[in-house]
């Protein structure tokens, strides 16, 4: 466990820790996530990253889903050390980084560890604390969510700046986006989301995906959904995959890599809109109230 995740740390304390990454700084904080498995979310974040060191920005990735990690297998890179040996105390998070294609710095965790995928909210604030030590100057903070929409996803979601929600061409994708909006805005993590239409034939194909959650939610939701753009189905994808590469650099003429690099000016082109969430001390609280709750 994290040394500095003491009974005598509060919400308060915590949320000091989540601020410190985006309070002073320029950095975005961006949390990238999509209710379900299977929409391509690790990749997506992956290229975005890369696509945006091509802009000439300082970008960190974490990759934060803790029990099924695969950044650092998706581009083949070996991590020595991951989350998991700061968790136990064996090392401090500046020892497990590790640097990626284009410089990108890379968070790794760990994959096929049971205690990864069931960390309490004083670990997950513990994490959260530790990273926000590194004090690095960034420009962009990727957060790579889990699937599904558990606590650790709102806790992360509630530091980012912005949050993209990545969606394809399949009903459950569509309905679990929903049921994440939905959880993530009644919890006031966010009122505006970004939406990204991901392995889709055409712009067309895009737009009509994003209508179709738009439909919905502006029925039943008090959210703004902002579109932002989409990546075409790409064959060279998977065989990026295959060879434990990014698409940007496997086939940087491919048309979902073209796609990434205008996923990334677009981004790019965002005014840093400073994350001034009243809530999150709250959230913290609720956290470790239900915990308690749960130990009973």
């Amino acid at each position: 466990m994290f040394e500095q995740v003491g009974p005598n740390v509060t919400p308060i304390d915590q949320a000091s820790s989540l601020r410190r990454l985006n309070a002073i700084d320029e950095t975005n904080v961006l949390a990238i996530t999509g209710g379900k498995g299977g929409v391509g979310k690790t990749n997506v974040a992956i290229n975005l990253a890369i696509a945006l060191a091509d802009l000439n920005n300082k970008v960190m990735l974490l990759d934060a889903d803790f029990g099924l990690s695969n950044v650092d297998v998706m581009l083949g890179l070996r991590a020595r050390k991951t989350l998991h040996h700061v968790l136990k105390n064996e090392c401090r998070v500046e020892d497990i980084v590790i640097t990626g294609p284009r410089g990108i710095q890379i968070i790794p965790s760990a994959s096929g560890i049971r205690e990864m995928a069931n960390l309490d909210a004083r670990e997950h604030m513990g994490i959260i604390d530790s990273i926000a030590e590194l004090n690095p100057f960034l420009n962009y903070f990727i957060i790579d969510t889990a699937a599904g929409i558990s606590d650790d996803v709102s806790l992360f979601s509630h530091l980012a700046n912005n949050i993209l929600v990545v969606v394809c061409d399949e009903p459950a994708s569509i309905a679990d986006a929903y049921a994440l909006i939905k959880i993530l805005s009644k919890k006031s993590v966010k009122q505006k989301f970004h939406i990204l239409s991901n392995m889709v034939e055409s712009s067309a194909h895009g737009e009509r995906l994003f209508m179709q959650l738009e439909k919905v939610s502006n029925h039943f939701l008090d959210v703004t959904l902002e579109y932002c753009g989409y990546i075409p189905n790409d064959t060279y994808v998977k065989k990026a995959i295959q060879r434990q590469q990014s698409v940007i650099d496997a086939f940087p003429t491919s048309r979902s890599s073209l796609g990434f690099a205008r996923l990334a000016r677009k981004i790019n082109s965002w005014v840093r809109e400073p994350n001034v969430n009243g809530t999150i001390e709250l959230f913290l609280e609720q956290q470790l109230t239900n915990q308690k709750i749960n130990q009973k």
